[in-house]
């Protein structure tokens, strides 16, 4: 919780696929390579000193043409990885539902100007489901999803994370899940030439982030594909935007990165706001 009583907000990785869960021989990238991100999961309840009430999750693998609230009190599970060893397709993450936040989240948007949708039959995909069985093991934390506008305009997600942060008042965890380097093709091939790119545009996203003029902050974000390599690291921004709601919901609340690694060589960071 930060000092003026409200819950921080937060960009974390969700890793590969069903990465963490892996047994040996199958590990994806090899022995150990998500063993970092994954310790840097499990330490986030602790890290927070208090528990939320519940969490609201903006995931890199749900977009629809509106921001969209899975309004479920009970979501299923939906395995949206592919070519994964079937053991992988067996986790379960019964964690509940909240109706009562998901209404919430509707009428901030709605005030706010922004038109939204629920969901009502949609689960959990992975980037919601694969990280919280490392944060909240136990499943017990109600979560509500919401998704990206298919858009994928960075303003538009500043602008969402704007409205929404009133929730951080009542105790509600905003959490971005995505990984801020995305570029699949890259990421397995090795190339120093990737790895140095994806290096340079950490470095500039950590600056924005720490950047003590969060107006500032939030608008380079904005124009985050003028940063260095950032389509290099970001063909297709999905990954990254859920970053922007964080920072947006953050307001003037400075942003410091929490979690650093390579990953198969490609530089990867956490953020905390507040």
């Amino acid at each position: 919780m930060t000092a003026n009583g409200r819950m921080p907000t937060l960009y974390i990785p969700h890793g590969g696929g069903p990465s963490f869960f892996m047994q040996k021989g199958d590990e994806l990238g090899g022995p150990g390579a998500w063993d970092a991100q994954a310790d840097y999961l499990r330490g986030l309840a602790a890290s927070l000193g208090v528990k939320p009430k519940a969490v609201l999750v903006v995931s890199a693998h749900w977009e629809e043409r509106r921001p969209t609230v899975n309004v479920q009190a009970n979501p299923g599970m939906l395995f949206d990885y592919y070519g994964f060893p079937d053991y992988t397709y067996r986790l379960k993450y019964p964690a509940p539902g909240e109706p009562a936040l998901a209404a919430r989240v509707r009428a901030l948007l709605t005030a706010a100007g922004i038109d939204s949708g629920e969901e009502a039959a949609r689960g959990f995909d992975h980037g919601v489901f694969i990280p919280f069985l490392l944060i909240y093991p136990e499943a017990n934390m109600p979560i509500v999803e919401l998704s990206l506008v298919a858009n994928l305009d960075a303003a538009t997600h500043l602008a969402i994370g704007r409205a929404l942060a009133p929730l951080r008042d009542d105790g509600v965890l905003i959490v971005g899940s995505g990984m801020s380097y995305h570029n699949l093709r890259a990421m397995m091939s090795g190339d120093p030439n990737a790895n140095a790119a994806s290096t340079r545009f950490d470095s500039w996203l950590t600056e924005t982030i720490e950047d003590s003029d969060t107006k500032s902050r939030d608008a380079k974000l904005a124009d985050w594909r003028h940063a260095p390599d950032g389509i290099a690291s970001h063909p297709r921004a999905e990954h990254l935007l859920p970053l922007h709601v964080a920072a947006g919901a953050a307001g003037a609340d400075r942003g410091k990165r929490t979690y650093a690694d390579h990953v198969l060589g490609k530089a990867q960071s956490g953020f905390r706001f507040g």
